[in-house]
Formats: C-alpha cells, sequence, structure tokens
C-alpha cells in the first residue's frame, strides 16, 4: 500500500476536520452568547415584567407562540390519520407535494399569497362580505399571525406525523383489520402510540418556530399591540441603538427556547426533520372496511380543509407573478437583489454543508472507535444550534465582533455566517444516514479487490452521498434565500436582497412589483432544487476496473 493510500484509509482527517468544526460551532456560539450576558449585565430581568411595555411584549409572544403551536399540532393529527387512512385518492400526490413546497418556500412569498387570498383586496374578500362574518381586517394582528404560523408549521407537523404512521409494520394493519378494530381502539392500540413519541420535540420545534417568527410579526402585526420579543429586538438594535436592551430580549428569547429544548428532550422521540421522499407509500389493505360511512366524511372534511388551506396561496403566487413579468424588465434592483442572494446562498450553503460533513465525520470516527460519549458531543455540537434563534445569534456574533465589524461587506459577510450555521442542523439531518459509509462485509471485499484510499470514495462512497449531499446543499441554499431577519438587522436597504426588496415593495404598496419579486424568488427556490437533484441523479456512465493484487483487471465496480 502507497503512503498516500495508507493516509487515506487510516488517518484521522475525519477527527480533525469535525474537532475543527466543532471548536468553530461551540466558539462562535459561547462567544455570542457571553457577548450578551456582557452587555445586558447592568439590566436587570425583573424589567421584562415590570415595564409594561416590555411584559405586554413578553406576553403576546407567549401567547401567540402557544395558540399558533397548539393549532398547528392539533390539526395536524387529524389530516395525518386522513392522509394515511387514505392512500389512494385524486390529488393526493399533489397535495402532498403542495404540503413540501409549503416547507421551504421563504417566508415573504408564503405572506404574499396569504394577503393576496385574505388581504382586504383579496380573493376572499367577497366572499367575507358575503357572509359578513369576518372583521375586513382578519388577516392582521393575532389572528392574521396565527394564521400565517398554521399555514407553515401545520404541513410540517403533518408530514412528520404522517412518515410515523407509514413506518408502522404492514402486518398490524392487516391483523386489525381481520380483527375488525373499530376506529377508537385503532386508536388506542396502533395510531396514538406512533404518535405520542414525537408530540413533545415537535411540539417544542413548532413552537420555537412561531416563537421567533420576525418577517410574519413584522408584515402582520398591525400594530405596537402586536409586537414580539423578536421584533423588539430588532427595534432595539436597529433603531433605538439599545445594545443592552437587546442582548437582555435575546437571553429571555434564548432561556425560554433552551428551557423548553431540555424537557422536550427528556421526553418522547426524535422526529426526522428530512421530510420527503417518495410519498404516499400504503400500509396495507386495512383502509377498505373504513371506506364509507362517517370516517370517510371525516376524512374528506379535513384534506379538504388542508387543500383550502396551502393551494390557494401558492396559485396566488403563481398567478400574480405572471401578471406582473412585465415589471421584471423595469425593476432595476431585482436584478443586482437576485444576483446578491444567490451568492450569498451558495456561500451559506457550501458554509453549512461542510460543517455538516465535518461534523458527522468526526462523529462517525469516533463511534467506529467506540467512544459513544465522545460521538454524541461532537454531533450535538451542530444540533446545539436549533434552539438558538438567528437573531439571537447574530446579536451575539454582533456584539462580539462589534469593534472590528464595518459596513457593507462586512455586514453581508456575518449574514452569510449566521445563515450557514442556522442551517447546519438541517443539513446534518439530511446527511446522518448516508455517512457511514460501507459495512463490514463491503469493506472486506473492498480491501480484496485492491479498492483503498481516493478510489474507494470515488467509486463506492461518492454514489451514496451525492444525492444526500446535493439536498441538504438545496435547504441550506433555500434558507438563505428566504432568510429577512438576519439580512433585515445587518443588511443594507440601498443594496437589498430578494426577500427585502420585496418587503420593500410590499410596504410601499408596489403590487405588481411585489409580485414579479415573489415569483422570481419562488424560481430561484425551485430552480436550486431542480439543478442540484439533476446534477446528480446518473451515475458516472463510464466504468473503472479494479486491479487485483497480481495487477490484471477482473472486476468492474460501476
Amino acid at each position: 500500500m502507497s503512503p498516500i493510500t495508507r493516509w487515506a484509509t487510516h488517518s484521522r482527517w475525519p477527527l480533525g476536520a469535525g474537532i475543527v468544526a466543532l471548536v468553530a460551532v461551540a466558539g462562535l456560539g459561547l462567544g455570542s452568547l457571553g457577548a450578551l450576558l456582557w452587555q445586558a449585565r447592568e439590566l436587570h430581568p425583573a424589567m421584562l415584567w415590570q415595564e409594561p411595555w416590555l411584559a405586554a411584549v413578553l406576553r403576546f409572544t407567549l401567547w401567540q407562540a402557544s395558540l399558533s403551536t397548539l393549532l398547528s399540532i392539533g390539526l395536524a393529527i387529524p389530516v395525518a390519520l386522513a392522509l394515511a387512512r387514505r392512500p389512494r385518492f385524486l390529488g393526493r400526490r399533489l397535495l402532498l407535494r403542495a404540503m413540501e413546497l409549503s416547507l421551504v418556500i421563504p417566508s415573504l412569498i408564503a405572506l404574499f399569497g396569504l394577503v393576496a387570498v385574505h388581504g382586504r383586496r383579496g380573493w376572499l374578500a367577497p366572499l367575507s362580505d358575503w357572509l359578513g362574518g369576518l372583521p375586513d381586517d382578519y388577516l392582521y394582528g393575532l389572528s392574521g399571525i396565527v394564521l400565517a404560523h398554521v399555514f407553515y408549521n401545520l404541513p410540517l407537523a403533518a408530514r412528520l406525523m404522517l412518515q410515523a404512521l407509514e413506518e408502522a409494520s404492514p402486518a398490524q394493519w392487516r391483523l386489525a383489520g381481520q380483527l375488525g378494530l373499530s376506529r377508537g381502539v385503532l386508536w388506542r392500540a396502533l395510531e396514538w402510540p406512533r404518535l405520542a413519541p414525537l408530540l413533545p420535540r415537535l411540539a417544542a420545534l413548532v413552537f420555537t418556530l412561531c416563537f421567533t417568527s420576525f418577517a410574519i410579526v413584522m408584515t402582520l402585526g398591525g400594530g405596537p399591540a402586536s409586537s414580539t420579543l423578536e421584533v423588539a429586538l430588532y427595534q432595539a438594535m436597529k433603531f433605538d441603538h439599545d445594545l443592552a436592551l437587546a442582548a437582555l430580549l435575546a437571553l429571555t428569547q434564548l432561556a425560554i427556547c433552551l428551557t423548553l429544548w431540555l424537557v422536550a428532550l427528556s421526553r418522547g422521540g426524535t422526529p426526522s426533520l428530512a421530510v420527503g421522499g417518495r410519498p404516499g407509500r400504503p400500509a396495507g389493505r386495512w383502509w377498505r372496511r373504513d371506506a364509507q360511512g362517517l370516517s370517510r366524511l371525516t376524512d374528506a372534511f379535513w384534506l379538504i380543509g388542508l387543500a383550502a388551506l396551502l393551494l390557494p396561496p401558492l396559485v396566488a403566487v403563481l398567478v400574480a407573478g405572471v401578471l406582473g413579468l412585465p415589471e421584471m424588465p423595469r425593476g432595476a434592483s431585482l436584478w443586482p437583489a437576485a444576483l446578491r442572494s444567490l451568492s450569498m446562498a451558495f456561500a451559506a450553503g457550501l458554509g453549512s454543508l461542510a460543517l455538516a460533513v465535518a461534523l458527522l465525520a468526526g462523529r462517525q470516527w469516533l463511534r467506529d472507535r467506540r467512544r459513544p460519549l465522545a460521538a454524541a458531543l461532537m454531533e450535538g455540537g451542530g444540533q446545539l444550534i436549533l434552539v438558538i434563534p438567528a437573531l439571537v445569534f447574530g446579536t451575539g456574533l454582533f456584539l462580539l465582533l462589534r469593534p472590528r465589524l464595518g459596513s457593507g461587506w462586512e455586514g453581508y459577510a456575518l449574514v452569510v455566517l449566521v445563515n450557514a450555521f442556522m442551517a447546519l442542523p438541517f443539513a446534518m439531518q439530511v446527511i446522518r444516514g448516508a455517512l457511514p459509509g460501507l459495512s463490514a462485509p463491503e469493506r472486506r471485499l473492498a480491501d480484496q479487490l485492491g479498492v483503498r484510499g481516493m478510489a474507494r470514495l470515488r467509486w463506492l462512497q461518492w454514489p451514496r452521498l451525492r444525492r444526500p449531499l446535493a439536498l441538504a446543499l438545496a435547504y441550506a441554499m433555500t434558507l438563505s434565500l428566504g432568510d429577512f431577519s438576519v439580512i433585515a438587522l445587518f443588511g443594507s436597504p440601498a443594496a437589498p436582497t430578494l426577500p427585502m426588496l420585496l418587503f420593500q415593495q410590499l410596504g410601499g404598496y408596489r403590487w405588481q412589483g411585489a409580485a414579479a419579486t415573489a415569483l422570481l424568488l419562488l424560481a430561484l427556490v425551485a430552480l436550486v432544487f431542480a439543478a442540484l437533484d439533476r446534477l446528480t441523479r446518473h451515475p458516472p456512465r463510464h466504468r473503472w476496473r479494479a486491479a487485483s493484487p497480481q495487477g490484471r483487471p477482473d472486476a468492474r465496480l460501476p
């Protein structure tokens, strides 16, 4: 074996890369937390409930997040059950694709669609006037914020629950059908045991997303009465320049989210965040005995309700975007904003992907050498970012780097860094299953065929890694493309990204320009997924001949 091959096979570079990534993540995370603690040392936490305005902001933040979480999880349960019970109906695949699309589209695009449907001049305005039961401004304030949060988080919760139900053994469902179990017994014996372990962490995830929501509250809040901690933090940083108050609000957010996650981690199982794949895999033929009667009507009710929630805003974005196409050539700031967004998203995606691969490679190296505690610490370092809101992390980094942080490109570099860190848990979740590599029999066979070093990586491991890596890069780039909270704090209005430009156009009531911007942003999201999927779909067409120890080619490996 050559020295290069021996180094590639037996070196400690996965451990070294994992340690470097862990030090970077933990160092910046703890450093930002230390900067927040140092800046807020002169403020007393009692201000949060003694100051009337801060107390009102804290109460509203907790109330809207709790209500949004309760409705999202509560409505997702019957929706997931209806999808699991009805594995075949017209439009099921389209509905599942719409659920997956709602998870990745930027928040401002979804807000554009919700305004087009539920706004004062939206599609539902004539129906609302005819019924007379809804106020004209129901889209703004608490009701609008909760509606937008349910639009985002109900599909996430329902998709994860459906995934858990479809992973059940088909033999259990067949036995239940043969025994003629009633719907109530099926729920207690089969369905609820599959869903119950997911609920604590799923509820913590949805609550964190609603608690730290920024663009939705900024757009649909409707005034100071609907302000949240995230918006108050932004105002303290951007307009009041009160760094101490911003640090106190950031620490409050972090304490609440971290406490909730500590409780959730001690209860229940882990939902897989890598939703997608091949939807709608039937569990068996047990549903046919329940195809008629009241259950059929209730399932249809929930599925029609889900379609009415998801499809009109998505269709509204497409329709308004097509009508706004003539505005694209006249948008002088549109194309520079698109190039700026795409380049920043690509840089953040590559950074997140590099960190994820390094941490998971180090974890696998430690697992292979039977060091489970160190492996768990290596992986947990990347997952810890999930409990730190983006604006909190960005604020801490800003305070940490403030003496040396300038303006212009340095502010955008900070945005790229924060987005790369915030996408890290999602990238790790996607790559985790593919990174362990070859099994022991496969490694022995590769050694016998003389496939070692870079050849093993290229021909045996890379075909398993290319699609998960592409999907992780697509998720990371999409999260960065749709970011508004961090770019609103550290970006420049004179040089906006697409989300910032869309927010400016919506705030200035430039509807046609906003429609064109929303369509271009949605097209970029679709283009990122389509391009990465296309580039990694087909394996290499040529073949490589592995040499035997005697040097003659006696095996062909795809």
